[in-house]
């Protein structure tokens, strides 16, 4: 079997050999812009548009240590902003993913569905980056230095920014627990 490597440089070479590399990448990029749009149309129009610019970009593209699928899904986060400065909405978060069910373990709330609501109010009131690097650490499990390439951002920003974003989901958490 051919290496990621091999297949980049055979579809530089001649982008026939491109379709390779957009089925071991279509499903995930796909689901990653869906989770940000939360809306099947949209999502299929934007990851189209991401394996467009991937094929226009694809000739000065350079092998790096994060991996082309990191690039992928730096494309893909660009594309989503284009979307919504262009639609002037706000980027969701969708929660409809088996993962979820690992991060809202929390024995405190009796069911999924008030768990899911909590958790989505709670992510609602952080910013878009916020949104965004914790959704790559714990939904696409990228490592903080792809999450910086992707974002475009210092690593050790995005570790800083990441445990902010869950230390005042934890103290929100914690204020709606002391309430009920």
């Amino acid at each position: 079997m051919n290496s990621e490597a091999d297949m980049i440089l055979k579809a530089q070479a001649d982008i026939q050999h491109f379709e390779p590399l957009y089925h071991q990448y279509y499903e995930p990029i796909f689901r990653f812009v869906y989770r940000r749009t939360d809306e099947e149309n949209a999502a299929a129009d934007i990851t189209s548009r991401v394996f467009m610019n991937a094929i226009k970009a694809l000739p000065k593209y350079q092998i790096r240590e994060v991996g082309f699928g990191a690039w992928l899904y730096k494309i893909a986060a660009n594309e989503i902003k284009k979307c919504f400065r262009e639609t002037k909405q706000r980027q969701c978060l969708s929660l409809e993913d088996e993962k979820v069910k690992l991060v809202m373990s929390c024995d405190d709330l009796e069911d999924y569905e008030e768990k899911q609501e909590v958790l989505m109010q709670l992510i609602a009131e952080l910013d878009d980056d916020e949104i965004q690097i914790l959704e790559l650490k714990f939904f696409e499990n990228k490592n903080f230095k792809e999450i910086a390439f992707i974002l475009d951002k210092k690593e050790s920003g995005i570790k800083m920014r990441m445990y902010r974003s869950l230390d005042k989901l934890k103290a929100k958490f914690d204020s709606i627990k002391e309430e009920s």
